[in-house]
């Protein structure tokens, strides 16, 4: 590999997109159940992680362009630190440790990305990770974590090979020649036409073939409509959480929600998991603006949700090839399954739209756009949202590393422009954790919102069982595993202090349908609830984001 290569347009926009106040730095955490040995963790970081040679890369921002220039002193020593807590050292203060690194730019003689090793957090030990953004996307660097990790506590990761062999196509050396940028172009457009329910290699015949003409004039008129589009949408509701951020920033997370349970009541709905969750998530806000005396009624909170672009089968090359949705979160709206249905008809729309690929084709144009157009775009498109939002499906069983076993992973997204919050999603041996980062001047208590998660979706469980049984999905099935949900909940809840309402395990009983029992009375807002409710289970579920 040559020691200085061209970046790509789309890394050179993530590279240039960073403020004093919201560097592009993606930051993340692995809580182990055990201190792990650190001449080990220094041999497996660079047998796996190190093993990229983009990793051992330094971006470069000139005159002339962006480019990849190697670092001649590269070591892993350079990139790994110990680190160690205050008082107890436990999930408070790792909040507090990740939080003050937020603002701090990485080392720009050096690749820009840094382990940190905390070896007393919480009976255990955690691991800090920090990589900036023109390195790769969430779902690339998902892939470089499955490459690190192993199935069993015994295990050691031996994959120098396959990192290699991905770094072949990180580069896209040739997008800037005339016939280099269109390859590069069709696999994205492909994509976008899977989203669009049209063939997945049509995007070819279009352009090699004059008599597609016409398919080609369909295609770009409807290009264009989402481009406009997505330039001409109105701001979301201006609430707290929109504002002028500063530099110092809170991080939060959740405990893990149990995915099956997710499952179950997205079954039921005839949704999806990633209508469950984000539906949670807009709860989660409409409580914290209630609880801070701040107005719901018709709030709709924008959140950028990235929508992965990339071919099938290469989830383990690195850059950053996802396109973005500018969903509007209906926070207005009290009912729980109103409210999943409305995420789920929202999310629907997005199918047949080519939003993706003109936001993907967009971050392009910012690449390699003068200063002064690229400030004028982000910020355009900074005002009209609140929010970035990821969902990451992650491992569905336990990892190791390093010997030790990886009982939690959090991860923060960062924001562009002057949007103040982040909100990550991450799915991971059965459970989901809420992961938000917030402006501190705008939001300066997120675990507030992440402490809100759970209670939003043990009130969206109770209200399924509460409905008819005729707006969900698989009778007798469904009923089964919402009753041994609730059961499951009702012995959490037997823990944890009462508000004064009823729990789950006192009304899930009076919701059973199987025996012939009456019909349960319905929660306010039935009357709103059951017709959005209803044509949702008719509509095919989308795929996560």
């Amino acid at each position: 590999m040559s020691d200085v290569e061209r970046m790509s347009m789309v890394d050179t926009a993530w590279l240039r997109m960073d403020r004093p106040h919201n560097l592009m730095i993606i930051n993340g955490v692995w809580a182990l159940d055990r201190p792990v040995d650190f001449r080990r963790l220094r041999r497996d970081l660079a047998r796996t992680f190190a093993a990229y040679p983009r990793f051992h890369q330094i971006p470069v921002d000139g005159p002339n362009g962006a480019f990849w220039k190697t670092d001649p002193d590269f070591t892993v020593d350079r990139h790994l630190s110990r680190a160690k807590l205050p008082g107890k050292a436990g999930p408070a203060e790792l909040k507090r440790f990740v939080a003050s690194l937020i603002p701090k730019p990485l080392d720009p003689d050096r690749p820009w990305w840094h382990w940190y090793y905390i070896d007393d957090y919480d009976g255990g030990a955690a691991i800090v990770q920090r990589i900036h953004h023109c390195y790769a996307d969430g779902i690339a660097l998902i892939g470089v974590l499955l490459g690190m990790t192993e199935t069993s506590r015994e295990g050691s990761p031996a994959k120098a090979a396959r990192p290699a062999k991905a770094a072949i196509r990180e580069t896209h050396e040739d997008e800037h020649e005339p016939g280099g940028f269109l390859d590069f172009l069709e696999p994205v457009v492909a994509s976008a036409m899977k989203l669009s329910g049209e063939v997945l290699d049509k995007s070819a015949e279009i352009v090699r073939d004059p008599s597609h003409v016409v398919d080609y004039a369909k295609i770009a008129a409807r290009v264009t409509n989402d481009a406009a589009a997505l330039f001409l949408m109105p701001p979301d509701t201006t609430t707290i959480f929109k504002g002028k951020p500063g530099v110092a920033k809170r991080v939060a997370w959740s405990e893990p929600l149990p995915l099956d349970e997710v499952k179950v009541v997205g079954k039921a709905l005839g949704g999806s998991v990633n209508d469950v969750l984000l539906s949670c998530a807009a709860g989660a806000l409409r409580r914290y603006l209630a609880a801070r005396g701040e107005s719901t009624a018709g709030v709709e909170v924008r959140a950028m949700v990235p929508v992965n672009l990339r071919r099938p089968g290469s989830g383990d090359e690195l850059g950053n090839k996802f396109g973005l949705v500018p969903l509007l979160l209906p926070v207005g709206i009290a009912n729980p399954i109103a409210r999943v249905a409305e995420v789920r008809n929202r999310m629907v729309e997005f199918k047949d739209s080519f939003t993706p690929i003109v936001a993907l084709g967009l971050l392009g144009f910012m690449g390699i756009a003068p200063k002064v157009i690229k400030e004028e775009i982000l910020t355009l498109m900074a005002s009209k949202a609140s929010a970035v939002m990821t969902n990451v499906p992650g491992p569905t069983v336990p990892l190791y590393f390093a010997g030790a076993q990886l009982k939690q992973l959090m991860f923060w997204v960062p924001q562009s422009g002057d949007i103040g919050m982040g909100v990550s999603i991450f799915s991971y041996n059965g459970g989901v954790t809420l992961g938000v980062i917030t402006d501190a001047g705008l939001v300066p208590d997120p675990q507030t919102i992440v402490e809100f998660f759970r209670p939003e979706f043990e009130n969206l469980l109770l209200t399924v069982l509460m409905e008819p049984w005729d707006i969900v999905r698989d009778g007798e099935a469904v009923e089964r595993d919402l009753a041994r949900a609730a059961a499951r909940l009702a012995k959490r809840g037997e823990k944890r202090k009462g508000n004064g309402q009823a729990t789950p395990a006192k009304r899930a009983p009076a919701a059973r349908r199987g025996n012939g029992a009456a019909k349960p009375r319905a929660p306010r807002e039935r009357a709103a609830a059951t017709p959005a409710a209803a044509p949702a289970a008719a509509t095919p579920a989308p795929a996560a984001a």
